[in-house]
């Protein structure tokens, strides 16, 4: 016998837990592979985090790593968003499929729209600020690289002037 899953504990756990694979294991089981393989960009977002705050903001591996924590915090919340407006149907016949049509009652509540709303409003400020992050390192990088190389070209054009 299957045990019928919840749609509001599945946007809530997708929402609050996701990037640690959580909901992945509540909806397939322990033998989801991406429920295993969830929590590796996140740690390594995390990781990011860490080394910014210990070696500065311009440590070009933390700049490359952090982003990861927010892709993977805006990719769940986008899941949490698809689960929490998706159909009662397409739920029960997608993750209820072996539980009795009788005991399949509509899974959605307010505490449903509420994960909904919690999600579309964290998962497009975290994904704006990842995108923003990741534009902003990049470009400075940029501009540090053409700094050099333009000091660089100087310095050749100086010591061929003096010969």
């Amino acid at each position: 016998m299957q045990v019928m899953k919840n749609k509001t504990l599945a946007v809530w756990l997708t929402f609050l837990l996701g990037p640690l694979g959580i909901h992945r294991f509540y909806l397939f089981g322990f033998s989801n592979k991406l429920g295993w393989v969830l929590p590796i960009p996140t740690a390594l977002g995390w990781y990011g985090l860490q080394r910014a705050f210990e070696f500065g903001q311009d440590d070009v591996l933390s700049w490359i790593l952090i982003p990861l924590i927010g892709f993977t915090f805006a990719g769940c919340a986008l899941n949490a968003i698809v689960y929490g407006l998706m159909a009662p149907e397409k739920w029960h016949s997608k993750f209820n499929a072996g539980v009795a049509s009788s005991d399949q009652a509509d899974t959605s509540n307010w505490l449903t729209i509420f994960g909904v709303a919690a999600a579309l409003l964290m998962g497009t400020t975290i994904l704006m600020a990842s995108i923003v992050f990741s534009f902003q390192r990049y470009f400075e990088h940029q501009i540090e690289e053409a700094k050099a190389i333009s000091q660089g070209t100087d310095r050749a054009t100086e010591i061929q002037n003096s010969k």
